[in-house]
Parts: structure tokens; C-alpha cells; sequence
């Protein structure tokens, strides 16, 4: 049993949590062995993402100090949170790929970005994103297309007339 001052400071703990991070993402975790917790948040830690799990009254309160009680809506049965500080895209698709691929029973209830409160379908969605490198890349690239084009575009009658005099220049050597 937790004494009121090591529940004070856990509530405090995962306040900060709550109000640091960028994405908390709700998982059931029935069904997983020690061994495959342990893995599963070795895996997180080392992309930078706090997997924790937690209490559920502590977490109600730690959810109201933090101003984020849209978290209440999970708060039914075994909790644990991936907690990602950065790119909200990450541990949505950490979790997913470490579900695929070590065939976890884990599931996702839902989660909380900024003030929103995202579903377990929509924690899907985000994990099909692409990782930020990649979406700055494509923007590039989408941004480059048309300057190349219109440097083509400008540069045609350029390459044009440089062609003529390349040939009249050779008509003149060679006549």
C-alpha cells in the first residue's frame, strides 16, 4: 500500500508528464508477460518515449493538476502511458511497430495531444504517418517541382539560340 506521500509524489510525477509531453497514449496491457514489458519499454526508452504504467486514481488526479482530463475517458481497467515529448507521430508508431512485429497483445485505448482527445483508430492513423524526415523531404521535393520546371521552362529558348550559334560557329570554322 502507497502512503500518502509517496502517492503525492508519483500524482506530481506524472503531472509533469502530462503537461510536458507533446502525445500520452493509453494502452491496455492484459495479457503481456514481464519479460515482454520489459522489452516493450526498453524499445520505447531508447526512441525517447516514457512508458509507464500507472494507477488510475493517481492518474485522475495527476490528469486535473495537469489540465489534461480528457486522459479520464481511458482511465478503465490495467493503464499504462507512452509518454512522446517530440514528434507526436513517434510513439504512436513505436507502439505499432513493436506490435507487429513482436506479435503483442497490447492495445491502444486512445490518447491525448495538446487538448485533444484521440481514438484508438485515429492513434492508427497516426502511426501510418511517415516519420517528420521523411514529410520535410516530400515537401521539398514538392516544393523544388515547379521551380524546376520553370527554370526548364525559362531556360529552353536559352539552349535554343546557344545551339544556333554553336552550329553557325561551325558552318564559319568549317566552311
Amino acid at each position: 500500500m502507497l502512503k500518502k506521500k509517496e502517492k503525492g509524489k508519483i500524482i506530481s510525477e506524472l503531472a509533469d508528464s502530462l503537461s510536458r509531453c507533446t502525445i500520452a497514449i493509453a494502452t491496455d496491457y492484459r495479457g503481456l508477460s514481464a519479460k515482454e514489458m520489459v522489452q516493450l519499454r526498453r524499445h520505447l526508452t531508447e526512441l525517447g518515449i516514457e512508458y509507464r504504467v500507472v494507477k488510475n486514481t493517481l492518474t485522475r488526479f495527476a490528469a486535473e493538476k495537469a489540465g489534461k482530463k480528457q486522459l479520464e475517458a481511458f482511465l478503465a481497467g490495467p493503464l499504462a502511458i507512452a509518454f512522446g515529448y517530440d514528434d507526436v507521430a513517434k510513439p504512436a508508431q513505436a507502439l505499432d511497430e513493436h506490435i507487429r512485429s513482436s506479435g503483442l497483445v497490447l492495445r491502444i485505448k486512445g490518447g491525448v495531444m495538446g487538448d485533444r482527445l484521440l481514438s484508438s483508430e485515429e492513434i492508427s492513423t497516426l502511426a501510418a504517418i511517415p516519420p517528420r524526415d521523411v514529410l520535410i523531404s516530400q515537401l521539398m521535393g514538392q516544393l523544388w517541382a515547379p521551380l524546376q520546371a520553370l527554370h526548364d521552362v525559362l531556360s529552353l529558348p536559352l539552349r535554343g539560340l546557344f545551339n544556333v550559334i554553336q552550329t553557325r560557329i561551325q558552318q564559319i570554322e568549317g566552311g
